[in-house]
């Protein structure tokens, strides 16, 4: 039987394009900061194709979940991709407990992402603290939203 097996690339961009989807039809998750926008989403690594997870050396679980984060800067009206260092901890809303959590760049074409893996807390709220420095003249800025995730078992 012949398997097929749709290249790298082809799967990162189909990844990376439903995750943009989900931002457009949503209120689109980002923080304008002057001419950057930053965008971020946190979704089950099960929801992650297999051949992608591979790839990268993630493991799918329903107690994971990747966090990705990607700046772009607008230039004479069109978005461009930024390289971003990312740094931040997720924990409980009340601050107490907060995991640091370990980004690592992922590239592919003009695409640019910082990603990290983390624990998941069944059906409790997560606050995420991110700093990210988008312009090395520039102090980072400070981006803070919370998210709830429901393990599906």
């Amino acid at each position: 039987m012949l398997k097929h097996r749709l290249p790298f690339r082809a799967c990162l961009g189909l990844v990376l394009l439903l995750w943009m989807m989900p931002l457009a039809a949503q209120a689109q998750q980002f923080e304008q900061v002057g001419s950057y926008q930053i965008h971020y989403s946190a979704v089950s690594t099960d929801f992650l194709p297999q051949a992608v997870t591979d790839a990268h050396g993630i493991q799918r679980s329903p107690a994971l979940a990747l966090l990705n984060i990607s700046v772009l800067e607008e230039v004479d009206g069109d978005l461009r991709p930024v390289n971003a260092a990312v740094s931040g901890s997720v924990g409980e809303i009340q601050g107490k407990e907060a995991t640091p959590l370990q980004f690592r760049a992922i590239r592919e074409g003009d695409t640019q992402s910082q990603v990290a893996v983390f624990t998941l807390r069944d059906d409790e709220p997560m606050h995420f603290a991110l700093e990210v420095r988008y312009d090395r003249n520039l102090p980072p800025a400070e981006v803070n939203f919370i998210q709830r995730f429901h393990i599906q078992r």
